[in-house]
């Protein structure tokens, strides 16, 4: 499903849920001025620490997502610079080696992309296919200088996309644990229910700053979800880099 319809859907079920309660509430004719002064500073108090916890779960996702980023770059641009440097070999063994960088590229993104989004741990294959490159570069034996030169510099990158790749891994994980998301939904219960608390009656306007205070946290736990996958939700989120660079 698509993400924009799944935040259209739960921002209109937040608001329809809230106006629903608070109509109905409405009906039994409670007196605003019986709420205890205290719960309009608990509403204050609640709402200011919650806003901080929010503000700090989308921090965290968001960074984690830059992070993850940076790798699929990083690991890019190693690969990158194998194809580049490899100009100086023999031309059969500089085709084959770009031949199987373009595979292993071809591979994480049709292959291992998928796998690593859902279960959160990379191939075999693709690590094959990696050591294949590394093969490549570590058999040749240079036949002059200006090929010796290449060869240490060659053999840096193959170990940057190494590491790269590695980190790929460790970056697939959810940012959020569990009960951090416990501890999201329960606040935004918490909350939204003080509204209700307050007694607000059904009056247009108190109806739409109810209507738009649910939809608000509605939207911002959206957002933390969406985030929360380092490397997105679909293929193309993040796999850029990869069909930038290389043809897959």
């Amino acid at each position: 499903m698509d993400e924009w319809l799944v935040l259209l859907i739960t921002m209109a079920a937040a608001i329809a849920g809230v106006l629903t309660i608070t109509v109905f509430r409405g009906r039994r004719h409670e007196d605003p001025s019986e709420t205890p002064d205290v719960i309009e500073y608990m509403t204050m108090m609640v709402g200011v620490v919650y806003a901080i916890v929010l503000g700090l779960a989308i921090a965290g996702v968001w960074e984690a997502r830059n992070t993850a980023q940076d790798t699929v770059r990083a690991e890019v641009q190693a690969l990158h610079e194998i194809s580049e440097r490899v100009q100086v070999y023999a031309p059969a063994v500089r085709d084959q080696t770009r031949k199987d960088v373009d595979a292993y590229a071809s591979y994480v993104v049709h292959k291992e992309w998928p796998v690593m989004l859902d279960k959160q741990k990379l191939t075999d294959e693709g690590e094959r296919l990696l050591e294949k490159v590394r093969t490549d570069v570590t058999s040749y034996q240079p036949r002059n200088d200006h090929e010796a030169q290449s060869y240490q510099p060659l053999l840096d990158q193959v170990g940057a996309a190494d590491a790269a790749r590695g980190a790929r891994e460790g970056d697939s994980d959810d940012t959020m644990p569990g009960v951090v998301w416990f501890g999201l939904i329960a606040g935004a219960l918490v909350a939204v229910g003080l509204i209700f608390a307050l007694q607000i009656r059904r009056s247009p306007r108190e109806l739409l700053l109810a209507g738009l205070y649910s939809a608000l946290i509605a939207f911002l736990l959206f957002l933390i979800w969406d985030f929360n996958a380092p490397f997105g939700h679909e293929i193309a989120d993040s796999s850029g880099p990869f069909t930038d660079m290389f043809p897959v």
